[in-house]
């Protein structure tokens, strides 16, 4: 067993059957939250055939498992007030678990139990199948959502990243209630679990827990290797989406790094500084002076292979060609000015106080330092991450823009003249 201690109240070990537990210990409120982070058996591991699995297998392991039908499990989590889901991001499957510190134990055998018995009920398989499939009906009818996959697309060609978590219509439509046990059997084994217990628990007491729920789990002995994402290669692209609509959305791509990237905490402060909030340039320049926008923003996000920063404008139809030019400028501006001091520092303040009101419930604590382990940065990335934007100077700012932010992949969805070029 080997443990690492960052602070007083988290810490990290590895138990026998590979299972990576961190412990925060926080006893001013009577509540722990805990997630159970599966690595690399989120979208991103999801053949391109089987699109969707993860989310399929998210949305009915909480309908059966053992000898436990759906309703025995909501009214066992119901009848204590706790929480307890699961859901499947790009990059990882997750459980999710909330409750009082006195009914922890039951939830987390639960919890274990769906994560390691589901039984995967054919009626409900199929129902999920069809709310999956109403779910994807209902994003097409959505502009950012059309616009954004469009984007996707293009950005990534024949990498995970380019489809929806949720599957297309027809991969869903395809997958089977065996597919889904093959896929459980391959994917969800303790060696890829990262546990993480927040709340009034000293970190003795989690070890103790976590091996009386998982300790007769064990790895199988023919390792199944991750699988391996393709190199992504796109270029420059543009997708026009004719849709009837009272505004166009004009989506912007450009093809940044993954989370281990040097140049991730400059990009990451790019995004802050375009298009986070009422104050972002983004928002001034082309909302408040020029009135050109319903709505205008950018973001930058984490992930474990190559993150687009990407940027938006909702407009109307008949300002397609001018927001599209004034979005691009002020994005170029990036490259050929540098950021003031005081441009920079609003930016950093912006964006590490964000950051710090992101982490103050147990279930944003134990979610922050679970993905970080989970995306191989460890617990002790949420120090590096902000001293690494402290240590952003106009300069860094200047030079990732023109290494990244150049010629981008655009998606444009809506009606009215929209430019070709």
């Amino acid at each position: 067993m080997q443990t690492f201690t960052s602070t007083q109240t988290i810490n990290r070990v590895i138990l026998n059957n590979g299972i990576t537990l961190i412990s925060i210990e926080n006893p001013t409120a009577d509540i722990i939250a805990s997630r159970i982070f599966i690595k690399a058996a989120g979208s991103s591991s999801n053949l391109s055939e089987q699109a969707g699995i993860s989310h399929l297998i998210a949305a009915t392991m909480t309908k059966g498992c053992k000898d436990l039908s759906s309703q025995d499990i909501a009214e066992r989590v119901e009848s204590i007030g706790a929480s307890l889901g699961a859901s499947a991001a790009s990059d990882y499957f997750l459980i999710n678990i909330k409750t009082v510190t006195g009914d922890f134990p039951q939830m987390l055998q639960l919890a274990s139990d769906m994560l390691r018995s589901p039984t995967f009920p054919e009626k409900e398989v199929k129902l999920e199948k069809y709310l999956t499939k109403q779910n994807i009906k209902s994003q097409l009818e959505q502009p950012f959502n059309v616009a954004y996959e469009g984007l996707s697309k293009i950005l990534y060609p024949n990498h995970p990243y380019g489809i929806s978590t949720l599957g297309t219509l027809e991969t869903i439509e395809n997958l089977s209630r065996e597919d889904l046990q093959t896929y459980h059997q391959n994917y969800f084994r303790p060696d890829r679990l990262v546990i993480t217990i927040c709340g009034r628990i000293t970190h003795n007491q989690a070890i103790d827990l976590v091996r009386e729920v998982f300790d007769d789990w064990q790895a199988p002995e023919d390792s199944t290797s991750f699988l391996s994402l393709p190199q992504i290669d796109s270029n420059p692209d543009r997708v026009v989406i004719p849709q009837e609509s009272q505004q166009s959305i004009i989506m912007l791509g450009y093809l940044g790094v993954s989370v281990s990237d040097r140049d991730y905490a400059p990009l990451k402060l790019l995004s802050t500084y375009l298009g986070n909030g009422l104050s972002s340039r983004l928002f001034v320049e082309l909302r408040e002076k020029l009135g050109l926008a319903y709505d205008v923003s950018a973001f930058f996000p984490t992930r474990l292979d190559r993150a687009a920063l990407i940027a938006y404008i909702g407009t109307a139809p008949k300002n397609n060609e001018i927001a599209l030019n004034k979005l691009r400028e002020e994005i170029d501006r990036l490259s050929a000015t540098k950021l003031t001091p005081e441009e920079l520092q609003a930016a950093k303040n912006k964006l590490l106080g964000q950051y710090a009101l992101g982490k103050q419930t147990n279930a944003e604590i134990a979610h922050t330092f679970g993905w970080y382990q989970t995306l191989g940065k460890g617990i002790e990335f949420d120090t590096e991450f902000q001293e690494n934007i402290k240590q952003v100077t106009s300069e860094m700012a200047q030079e990732v823009a023109r290494k990244y932010l150049q010629q981008p992949c655009i998606s444009i969805v809506g009606s009215g003249n929209i430019p070709e070029s």
